[in-house]
């Protein structure tokens, strides 16, 4: 997910240099708005370090939708004379403008988005900019901007989510018969088409997606700073005008909560894990190890000294970039730990941990899309790994057969577990045995269990309620191309 457009807006210019312990920043621009209570201006230090306008000017289209709705709620409840609302919504229009063009100029007063935008509203129209916040304050503002920025993140991550599921099918549809082995442990297992994998991550991408599904649907607008306002507000008006259901219904949750932030970061954090378990396949796909996999130049990489190196780094930096995204998580629940009800400025650092989340999550659906779109299988390789006679994938096949000839399934497990050290012995594969060497192992064990000794007997016997049989393959792969296609990710 990128930031809402204002990487032209330059902050660094503007920023507070460093000054001594004894100097302090003068009420001149912004500053002022705030200092009323105070004999002089605020140290440059507690500026620096109380000034959040470097992350959360990312809230601007936010904060003047806001403002847009409480102008319009001040007017229409006679709160504002309509004059002064016809005034504030034109200013808004003007600074919506100079933020789109780049000539919007933060200056080094502006402690965050909210001060900088009514300070320049007031530089453009004077006096009804300062009438703006009335009956409002930061805490119900932030909170309001941060509520409708989290329903177009969620909305950009299920997107994201959706294409990395297209790009799967487009695979199942292409490669899925293809059969490799299924590994547990890191250790050959079974064998399995390649379509049942790649949709194992379509469901749990699904999960993904049904989590990330958390907008939040009340308006804290019109909470104040936490008690509510003495003013007769129409705080359903503005809830409706933003396009959420209703009002918060207690005014302190409404300022105090970090709960929807805090389970959208959980959302990305889980998706990011289920892209890093993709991560961690194709890198031992694409490894010449297992040699299953390719993936194309445009997603590959070198390296500085060994030319004939072709790395997956995107592959690994899904694992990496998991860890981060986690952390994020990890952040806003530490933020609210012991925090007693109310308002604190510890809240303040949600935004950096979940912006950042959000970000490093589009990357990485970004680079999981892009793979997955330039990636060619070995289907020799991978069916070569089933074969393998020293793999036995077909162990529990001849297991299975024996419990159908009435054997009790541990004397079964048993009896095969002697077969399979036979089969070692001599270096061959299981269907390969002697009758008689059949037999040492369990006078159940006929020639008959050499008809459940291939690789496509097991398969199309997998079929069983989410089981790994081709029928079951091409049914999932058509429901979950329906769904996306109905927009039902």
């Amino acid at each position: 997910m990128t930031a809402p457009d204002p990487e032209h807006v330059k902050l660094d210019a503007v920023a507070p240099a460093a000054a001594p312990a004894a100097a302090t920043l003068g009420a001149g621009a912004g500053a002022g708005l705030l200092r009323g209570r105070f004999a002089g201006g605020v140290h440059p230090a507690l500026h620096a370090i109380n000034r959040s306008l470097e992350f959360d000017l990312r809230l601007w289209r936010e904060d003047l939708a806001g403002s847009r709705a409480h102008a319009r709620m001040l007017g229409a409840t006679g709160i504002l004379p309509r004059a002064s609302v016809s005034a504030i919504l034109a200013g808004l229009d003007q600074v919506q403008r100079e933020l789109e063009q780049g000539s919007f100029v933060p200056q080094p007063a502006d402690e965050d988005v909210h001060m900088a935008v009514e300070r320049r509203l007031t530089e453009l129209i004077g006096e009804d900019g300062r009438r703006l916040h009335t009956a409002r304050s930061r805490n119900d503002q932030v909170a309001t901007d941060l509520a409708l920025h989290l329903r177009g993140a969620v909305q950009e991550a299920r997107a994201g989510v959706a294409r990395v599921q297209r790009a799967l099918l487009e695979l199942v549809a292409r490669d899925g018969e293809a059969v490799l082995p299924y590994y547990t442990h890191l250790q050959r297992a079974q064998p399995v088409h390649l379509g049942h994998t790649l949709l194992a991550y379509v469901e749990m991408l699904a999960l993904d997606a049904d989590a990330l599904d958390c907008a939040p649907q009340r308006c804290p607008l019109g909470a104040g700073a936490g008690t509510g306002t003495g003013f007769p507000i129409d705080a359903q008006l503005t809830a409706s005008e933003l396009g959420f259901a209703a009002p918060e219904p207690n005014s302190l949750a409404a300022v105090a909560s970090r709960q929807h932030a805090t389970r959208f970061a959980a959302a990305l954090a889980g998706t990011a894990v289920t892209l890093s378990r993709l991560g961690g396949e194709l890198v031992l796909w694409c490894s010449r190890e297992f040699g299953f996999a390719r993936l194309g130049d445009a997603v590959s990489t070198g390296s500085s000294i060994m030319p004939q190196k072709r790395n997956p780094d995107g592959a690994e930096l899904l694992r990496g970039k998991a860890v981060r995204v986690a952390s994020a998580h990890a952040t806003l629940l530490e933020l609210q730990r012991g925090l007693p009800m109310g308002y604190f400025k510890d809240l303040q650092e949600d935004k950096p941990a979940l912006f950042d989340a959000e970000d490093q999550l589009g990357q990485m659906l970004a680079v999981a899309e892009a793979m997955l779109r330039d990636i060619a299988f070995d289907r020799d390789a991978m069916r070569a790994a089933v074969d393998e006679a020293g793999g036995h994938l077909l162990a529990t096949e001849a297991a299975d057969w024996l419990v159908r000839q009435g054997v009790p399934f541990r004397q079964a497990h048993g009896a095969v577990g002697a077969l399979v050290r036979a089969a070692d012995a001599r270096g061959v594969g299981l269907a390969e045995l002697s009758d008689a060497e059949l037999r040492a192992c369990d006078p159940a064990l006929g020639p008959g269990v050499r008809a459940a000794l291939s690789v496509e007997a097991a398969l199309n016997a997998r079929s069983s309620v989410g089981g790994a049989c081709l029928q079951n393959v091409r049914a999932q792969a058509a429901l979950w191309r329906a769904r996306l296609e109905a927009g039902q990710a």
